[in-house]
C-alpha cells in the first residue's frame, strides 16, 4: 500500500474555536435532574479543576487501588471547549459529588468519563450516576445531530474490578464490549542498547522531521505528521471500534495530552526497495506515537505507547518490534523507569505475544462499555 502524498508543508493544526457540537447549557441537556434538595449541576470551569481532580483520583483509587490523574489531565477536559463538555454536580454544601466529561472523538464516536464520590450513601450515589449518564445521552444526541449521523455511540470505560461502576453503566443501557490489558515494561539503563540497528531487515526508524532540529522549537514537517496519521488510520482500519478521524482532529487531540512531545513520534520506513517505489526510495511502514508520563510524587517518569501501527504490506518485517525497541531505548536514555501501553485483550492479531516477549506484563484491566443513542431528527 502506498500512502497519499501531501505537498502542502503547513498542516492545519487545530479546529475552529466555535466548533463545539455539544449542548453547553446543563439545564437544556437535563429535564429537571433527579437530585436531592439543594444539589446543583454546573458547567465546570478551571476554578473547579482541583475539586474534579480529587474526585477523579478517589474514583481511580476505588476502582484499581491507586490514583494517577493529575490536575493537568483534568484541565485538558475542562478547558478543551472545542472537543469536550463537562457536567459537575455539587451537593447542598457545595462539595463536588459527581463529574461527567464527554469527548467528541470522531464522527459516530463520543468518549465519556464518569466519576461519582464513593463516600456518598448508595442511594445518593446512584441518583448522581443516573443524572450524569442522562446528561451523556443528551450530549450524544447533540453531537450526533451536528455531525449528521443517525446513531451516536457513547464509549465509556470502567475498571474491571469496579462492579458498582459497571452496574451504573448497565442500568443506563450500556453493554460491555471489550477488555483491555494495561501493560507495563520496566526500563533499566542497559536498555539503551535496545535501539534497533538502522537497516536491520530493511527497516529504519526515525523521529518525525523538524526543521532546524528539535532544539529549534519549530513544528514538525507537515508531510511527516500526515504520514503518521495515514499509517495509523490504515493500520487500524479493520480493528475493533475503529472510527475514521480527520487529520485536524487527530493532531489537535494528541497535542492536548499533557505528556505530548514531538520527539516521541517515530516513523518506520522500508529502505531496501522491497514493496516500495521502483527507485528504492524509503516507504512508510509503521508509526509510533509516544507520550511522557510524569511520575507521581518523587517517583521516576515513564513513557507510554499511545499508538503503534504497521501497514499490512510491511508486516512480518520486524517493524513493530523495531518501533517498540526504539521507545524502550529512548526511555532508558532519558532516565525513565517504565514504558506503558494498552492492548486489546481480544485482539485476533496476537499483539500481546510480542509485548510479552519484549518484557511487558499486565498491571490492571479496563473495560469498554458502549451505548448507541439514536439521534433526534
Amino acid at each position: 500500500m502506498t500512502l497519499a502524498k501531501h505537498p502542502d508543508p503547513t498542516p492545519a493544526l487545530g479546529l475552529p474555536e466555535d466548533d463545539n457540537r455539544f449542548e453547553s447549557e446543563p439545564h437544556e441537556a437535563l429535564d429537571g435532574p433527579d437530585l436531592p434538595d439543594g444539589w446543583q449541576v454546573y458547567r465546570p470551569s478551571e476554578d473547579d479543576v482541583e475539586d474534579l481532580t480529587s474526585l477523579l483520583r478517589r474514583h481511580e483509587t476505588r476502582g484499581r487501588g491507586w490514583a494517577s490523574s493529575s490536575e493537568d489531565d483534568v484541565l485538558v477536559a475542562v478547558s478543551g471547549v472545542r472537543t469536550h463538555e463537562n457536567l459537575l454536580i455539587r451537593d447542598a454544601d457545595g462539595v463536588a459529588r459527581g463529574w461527567a466529561s464527554a469527548h467528541d472523538r470522531a464522527a459516530g464516536r463520543m468518549l465519556t468519563t464518569l466519576a461519582v464520590d464513593r463516600e456518598l450513601p448508595p442511594r445518593e450515589a446512584d441518583r448522581c450516576a443516573r443524572v450524569l449518564l442522562e446528561w451523556c445521552d443528551a450530549q450524544a444526541r447533540a453531537v450526533g445531530e451536528s455531525r449528521g449521523v443517525p446513531v451516536q455511540q457513547i464509549d465509556a470505560t470502567a475498571f474491571a474490578d469496579d462492579p458498582r461502576h459497571q452496574q451504573w453503566l448497565a442500568d443506563a443501557g450500556y453493554a460491555k464490549v471489550r477488555s483491555w490489558w494495561q501493560m507495563v515494561r520496566p526500563v533499566v539503563p542497559e536498555d539503551r542498547e535496545l535501539a534497533p540497528t538502522p537497516g536491520d531487515r530493511g527497516v529504519v526508524v526515525r523521529r518525525v522531521r523538524r526543521e532546524g532540529g528539535y532544539e529549534s522549537g519549530t513544528m514538525p514537517e507537515a508531510a511527516d505528521l500526515h504520514t503518521v496519521h495515514d499509517v495509523l488510520e490504515a493500520a487500524f482500519a479493520d480493528h475493533f471500534n475503529s472510527y475514521e478521524e480527520s487529520f485536524d482532529e487527530f493532531v489537535h487531540r494528541l497535542r492536548e495530552d499533557p505528556g505530548h512531545r514531538w520527539d516521541h513520534w517515530w516513523i518506520a520506513e522500508i529502505v531496501d526497495g522491497e514493496g516500495g517505489d521502483e527507485g528504492g526510495a524509503p516507504e512508510p511502514a509503521g508509526a509510533l506515537v509516544g507520550t511522557w508520563l510524569t511520575g507521581p510524587d518523587d517517583t521516576p517518569d515513564g513513557s507510554f505507547v499511545a499508538y503503534i501501527g504497521v501497514l499490512e504490506n510491511a508486516r512480518g518485517r520486524g517493524v513493530a518490534k523495531a518501533l517498540l525497541r526504539t521507545i524502550i531505548a529512548d526511555a532508558a536514555e532519558r532516565g525513565r523507569n517504565r514504558v506503558g501501553l494498552e492492548v486489546d485483550a481480544d485482539s485476533p492479531t496476537g499483539a500481546h505475544e510480542l509485548y510479552q516477549a519484549l518484557g511487558w506484563r499486565t498491571k490492571y484491566v479496563t473495560e469498554s462499555w458502549h451505548k448507541d443513542v439514536p439521534v433526534r431528527p
